[in-house]
């Protein structure tokens, strides 16, 4: 079913693909796991699914053996397992570990003596030795440091990002002993620029909780500060240039409509879950959480006083949103904010639809939302624009020239007819 390769990989996405091709550039034999059938077979017909990595460059992994499967026994015969799957929150709104304990016991069924299985899922402190390990022992009966190796290396992927790809941005490794983490590194360092070894797996995954908690709490910041600005009539966006002229001591963020994506809204809440049951709690991010959550709605009710100041009950009204992917230039949804504006909206009884040149379709609680495609169009029928997410493709000076009214969540558009945060 297998063959023997350097590198598979387990969730073929976002990180998963990026991965495989930074270790063929550097002569990996590579291999896929991905339950999505639909993933599979773009893939081995030579496209791919993720915007960071071309379809030539599938192509290219083609051409030199690689082979995705959605049958697990892929793994058997690698060297290295590395899990990327994407975590995110259950039904209650908690850290979502089934996500990671599934393909634990996927790869624990291959296991075998010699191999490094590697966990990149972001995830609460302790899940590497606490939930993957147990896993990955009982059912293989082969123990971690002396049969096999297992790590955790926290993913550093940003999707869009032309400057930093996997092969130049550091890259954190640990281990569950010593010797793991000498594997892990090793295994790093043949396609990484700069390895930066952890002291254990606990610190690996807290640096990554860390990284994205610290840009969450910064967007809380400055979404309260653009609240209040709007508040006294100060610009927020000239207040936030003139202290990004400073050199030393001070990084900008930007606010927005609220926190999106696959990392910024959900770590936080792996962070918190994991310190309140070690009876720790982190104020400072608790209070991020209200200040980010209350953005959606912040943004309908400047939505229903900028109709209101032109006479337009928000009731029947046409609201056009524009970018509902969570970043610019990507076709990622996940925890978009468009989502929550959409409900707001729709409970007031407006008519929303959105225009997003990357994202085909959209839909919130399972009720489909009209997708505009000629724009100008829609921006002279619609009673109200947002500019919730500034793809390159929505150029200022052409929103400005054809909306009827704009509110303008991201500080790029000037003009008599719009509005900024």
């Amino acid at each position: 079913m297998s063959r023997r390769v350097d590198l598979a990989v387990v969730g073929v996405g976002y990180t998963g693909l990026p991965l495989l091709w930074q270790a063929h550039t550097a002569g990996l034999s590579t291999a896929g796991f991905d339950t999505d059938p639909a993933v599979v077979a773009r893939l081995n017909a030579g496209r791919s699914h993720v915007p960071d990595v071309s379809d030539a460059a599938v192509r290219a992994l083609r051409a030199a053996g690689f082979r995705a499967s959605a049958d697990p026994r892929i793994l058997a015969d690698a060297d290295v397992v590395v899990i990327c799957v994407p975590t995110g929150l259950d039904g209650d709104g908690g850290p979502d570990l089934g996500a990671v304990r599934a393909p634990a016991g996927t790869v624990a069924a291959r296991l075998r003596p010699g191999m490094l299985v590697v966990l990149e899922s972001t995830t609460r402190p302790g899940t590497t030795e606490e939930l993957v390990r147990p896993v990955l022992e009982q059912r293989s009966g082969l123990v971690a440091g002396e049969d096999f190796h297992l790590g955790y290396s926290p993913e550093r992927v940003d999707p869009g990002n032309p400057r930093f790809g996997i092969g130049n941005t550091p890259k954190i490794v640990s281990g569950c002993t010593p010797l793991c983490a000498k594997h892990c590194a090793t295994f790093y360092g043949r396609f990484v620029d700069e390895v930066v070894v952890a002291k254990g797996t606990r610190e690996a995954e807290l640096a990554k909780l860390l990284e994205n908690t610290y840009r969450y709490v910064n967007i809380a910041l400055v979404n309260e500060f653009a609240r209040y600005c709007a508040g006294i009539g100060v610009d927020v966006w000239d207040v936030i240039h003139c202290a990004g002229t400073k050199p030393f001591g001070f990084a900008s963020f930007t606010p927005g409509p609220g926190v999106g994506g696959h990392c910024i809204p959900v770590d936080p809440v792996y962070l918190a879950e994991r310190a309140a049951a070690d009876g720790f709690t982190f104020g400072v991010l608790a209070a991020a959480q209200r200040a980010n959550r209350l953005m959606p709605g912040y943004v309908a009710d400047r939505a229903r006083a900028m109709l209101a100041e032109r006479g337009v009950p928000v009731r029947g009204a046409r609201v056009l949103l524009l970018g509902v992917a969570y970043k610019p230039d990507v076709p990622d949804t996940r925890e978009s904010p468009a989502a929550p504006l959409v409900r707001r909206l729709r409970d007031h009884g407006a008519v929303v639809s959105y225009h997003d040149p990357l994202v085909p379709a959209y839909a919130v609680d399972g009720v489909g939302v009209p997708r505009a495609r000629d724009l100008p169009g829609a921006l002279a029928a619609a009673d109200l624009a947002v500019l919730l997410q500034d793809h390159r493709a929505y150029r200022p000076a052409m929103l400005a020239r054809h909306a009827r009214l704009l509110l303008d969540t991201r500080g790029k558009v000037a003009g008599e007819r719009v509005r900024r945060l």
